[in-house]
């Protein structure tokens, strides 16, 4: 029988809070093996260094009890399945797509000259960098170093860049970024990489967008987070989304936004 204090309380509603450090724990075994007998709830209080993360359950790693306070994105054969998507629809649309990508870059030599493709530098999957494609929209001195985000009206934006960028067929060379591997047809958008280094100073969790690959589309941008991002709360609402798509992902989930993708660039007005 357990202590006379036990006998007290009403045993429906008794919680028991059990807090102990390794030294303790051969105690902490027979408290709880003694409480287990009894018609009580049984809980024990994590420590207060990770009180503050959400958990999402419990598991044995290596024959001990552990608390799971994250996962990998796209585990087992997720990961397989995304890259074979990638590769299939990705040589798809780049086939389909083919005949309007020479077309434009004919056109932007001929009235921009060279380059015809903007090359920068971004943050892909796991932090790395890689460099990422597009058609040149801008003057050439607004391509080089770090960028500013372009706005309304922004001088460096040419005539025919501002229909690429409206349109987003700007984005079209990110399709041999996608066969290459260094992105996906959707997932958290690329930032440059001076706007990483701002933004994860400022904003919790930012950098966890970099747990997957980054995406030509994703669940922000069919969610009317696309363009400018020209005050911290939108980026925050970014990153919401962002982390919500990561957490969530599925091969449907994906077609989805795939095609909410097409639908939306049809009435878009907030890519500058």
């Amino acid at each position: 029988m357990c202590e006379p204090v036990w006998e007290s309380l009403d045993s429906h509603f008794l919680q028991a809070a059990l807090i102990a450090t390794h030294a303790a724990e051969p105690k902490l075994d027979t408290l709880v093996d003694r409480l287990k007998d009894e018609a009580v709830d049984v809980r024990y209080l994590l420590p207060s260094a990770i009180g503050s993360h959400t958990v999402l359950g419990f598991e044995r790693s290596g024959g001990l009890p552990t608390v799971v306070l994250s996962d990998r994105p796209l585990p087992g054969w997720n990961a397989v399945v995304k890259r074979i998507e990638d590769l299939v629809l990705g040589v798809i649309f780049l086939l389909l797509a083919a005949p309007l990508l020479a077309m434009i870059a004919l056109t932007i030599r001929l009235t921009m000259g060279a380059p015809v493709l903007f090359r920068q530098q971004r943050h892909g999957f796991n932090n790395n960098t890689f460099t990422v494609f597009k058609f040149r929209t801008m003057t050439v001195s607004g391509d080089d170093g770090d960028v500013a985000q372009a706005k309304r009206r922004d001088p460096r934006v040419t005539g025919l860049g501002a229909v690429l960028r409206r349109t987003s067929l700007d984005e079209l060379p990110q399709l041999f970024n996608v066969i290459r591997g260094d992105m996906s047809l959707v997932g958290p958008r690329p930032h440059a990489v001076s706007h990483n280094t701002h933004y994860a100073k400022i904003i919790n969790g930012y950098l966890s967008r970099h747990r997957v690959k980054p995406g030509i589309t994703g669940w922000a941008q069919v969610n009317g987070l696309r363009g400018e991002t020209d005050t911290v709360e939108k980026m925050q609402r970014r990153v919401e989304f962002d982390q919500y798509y990561i957490d969530n992902w599925s091969l449907v989930f994906d077609l989805r936004i795939i095609a909410q993708t097409f639908v939306t660039l049809i009435g878009a007005r907030n890519a500058y």
